[in-house]
């Protein structure tokens, strides 16, 4: 089992979650999340005076799969979230070593 987390510009996610859905994922989680890679934020004009916003808006999207379904839920979110612009984000992979249903009980892939 693993986790794909990415982080995307926070308009396309109902892009992402429509894409996810159409391939068979189910359960996502979507954070409001802020940070910046390499543009570095940018300068806003606010009433006449120039300000730095050094942390750009952004949403996390975290899905938990079975191993075989990486490679395919990767290339969804990957080509949802592309506008070919800077700042499109990322996606990260990590393994999970156990996962459990509080409701039920139920482990690993029985729980997702």
């Amino acid at each position: 089992m693993k986790l794909v987390t990415a982080i995307i510009k926070p308009f396309k996610v109902d892009e992402v979650r429509e894409a996810l859905s159409e391939i068979g994922i189910a359960g996502v989680t979507v954070t409001e999340v802020k940070g910046f890679g390499r543009q570095r934020g940018h300068t806003e004009l606010y009433r006449g005076a120039e300000y730095a916003v050094d942390f750009l808006p952004k949403c996390k999207i975290e899905v938990a799969v079975e191993s075989e379904h990486v490679d395919r839920v990767i290339e969804t979110i990957a080509t949802a979230a592309n506008t070919g612009r800077i700042g499109d984000g990322k996606i990260f992979l990590t393994s999970l070593g156990h996962v459990v249903r509080i409701r039920t009980g139920e482990t690993d892939s029985q729980a997702l």
